[in-house]
């Protein structure tokens, strides 16, 4: 469903700067090889029409060092602060760095995430059902609210990631920790009313994560959330050119992920992720075709559902959302697709058709189609229940299938580091939604 309560009014999104802070520069070909620092930032303002006025910015740096590993840095800043005016917000800093640590690219982040109306569907793909007219206003007979689909979620997210070389050639040990705190409620219908001229409709009973707690398919230790810590360990085999955008080699990983019972967890389980990434070039330095193909399972233990919508990813990026949205599939539903194991893939054809030099800061422009796939593969068990409501809502389940959603994207990089990039995905299947537009920072793989 194209999002009728949201007025994307983005403002503005451009770069503001990418000055060089120590600036010494030579030239090689059209491209200059940049040395020391810069930085690239953008500001972000939008409009939701339920969540209010949205404001704030992001800014990365980068150390280029003496130039000599350029496209390569030694280490980046990353700092997000944005807000919403009904309380939803990012708060976000990263520090990745391979100087820190002698032969160690260690990846720090430190996140507090507040969602005030965050996508809840149910579990299994398919067998959680979705009717886009309980969200459609304009539906007299079938509407319920704007927020059925929703719920309220803060996150505290902390996390240390350590990659080091092996002694076989591109092979590469990986570890760290995370660790998150959770807290879940319904969505708060009264503070996004606040301002309103006409009133958001409250989603009766809390919605659907409100009818799940009532019906007690969540279970009561969960329902407000709780607390994880996750211990990562895995290798890495990488023969990739250029870690932004690279044009030939592959990237495999094989991590395990282990939540400690006796370690203030909440609940303990093993998880494990596997995700192979390969790069062709079709046209030196402007054609390539990019995949990435992922799959994570439960091994052992309980997982609590608060843990399933996570995609699980080694440094440099970052712990996503479950499948559905801006990193996983384009045009489907956010956190769409959540079970206990489930496969995803992306394919993109990648074309930059322009190169140049721009106040002496080396840019270009890619253009690129896509199309992403994916599905649960290992259900997360719901509970047995009695209440009539519940018992008509799991009928019209459906058997799940691949999840397929595909479209295009632009992208505008700056000394090959810092990449604005504006998504369009449409789903395939309109119980997946119906299209989606996605503004960030950099490649999705």
């Amino acid at each position: 469903m194209l999002m009728k309560k949201t007025t994307p009014a983005l403002l503005a999104i451009f770069l503001l700067a990418c000055i060089p802070l120590l600036a010494q520069e030579e030239s090689t070909d059209k491209e200059k090889i940049k040395k020391g620092w810069s930085f690239g930032a953008i500001p972000v303002v939008a409009y939701d029409s339920d969540i209010g006025f949205k404001y704030g910015g992001l800014v990365n740096f980068y150390d280029y060092g003496d130039g000599s590993n350029y496209p390569k840095y030694d280490q980046s800043i990353y700092l997000e602060w944005s807000r919403t005016t009904k309380g939803s917000g990012i708060n976000q800093f990263t520090y990745d760095s391979e100087k820190l640590i002698p032969g160690v690219r260690m990846l720090a982040e430190a996140s507090y995430l507040t969602e005030k109306a965050l996508d809840f569907y149910g579990f299994n793909g398919y067998n959680a059902y979705y009717n886009s007219s309980f969200e459609d206003q304009d539906d007299l007979a079938n509407y319920k609210s704007r927020m059925f689909y929703r719920m309220d979620r803060s996150m505290l997210r902390l996390k240390t990631d350590f990659i080091g070389k092996l002694p076989v050639e591109n092979l590469k040990w990986f570890g760290g920790v995370e660790f998150y705190n959770n807290k879940i409620d319904t969505v708060d219908i009264g503070n996004l009313n606040k301002g309103k001229t006409e009133d958001l409709l409250p989603a009766i009973g809390g919605g659907l994560y409100g009818d799940f707690v009532n019906w007690g398919l969540i279970p009561t230790d969960q329902v407000d959330g709780g607390n994880t810590t996750l211990f990562k360990l895995g290798a890495i085999y990488d023969t990739r050119d250029n870690e932004p955008n690279p044009m030939k080699g592959i990237w495999t990983e094989l991590q395990f992920l282990a939540a400690p019972g006796f370690l203030s967890n909440d609940y303990g389980y093993t998880r494990m992720a596997l995700t192979h990434r390969q790069y062709f070039t079709l046209v030196p330095k402007a054609l390539s075709l990019a995949y990435r193909v992922s799959y994570q399972a439960k091994l052992s233990g309980t997982m609590p559902f608060y843990m399933l919508p996570f995609v699980f990813n080694s440094t440099p990026q970052l712990t996503r959302d479950g499948l559905g949205g801006a990193k996983t599939m384009r045009g489907i539903l956010r956190n769409r697709v959540v079970g206990e194991d489930f496969v995803y893939a992306n394919a993109e054809l990648r074309w930059k058709v322009l190169r140049t030099v721009v106040l002496n800061q080396n840019f270009y422009i890619a253009l690129a189609g896509f199309a992403d796939a994916g599905m649960v593969t290992g259900k997360y068990e719901l509970p047995s229940v009695t209440d009539p409501d519940a018992i008509t809502w799991l009928a019209q389940s459906e058997d799940e299938s691949l999840h397929i959603s595909y479209g295009a994207g632009v992208h505008f990089a700056l000394n090959d580091n810092f990449i604005v990039t504006v998504d369009y995905g449409l789903a395939a299947d309109k119980r997946d939604g119906d299209s989606g537009m996605y503004i960030g920072l950099n490649f999705l793989f």
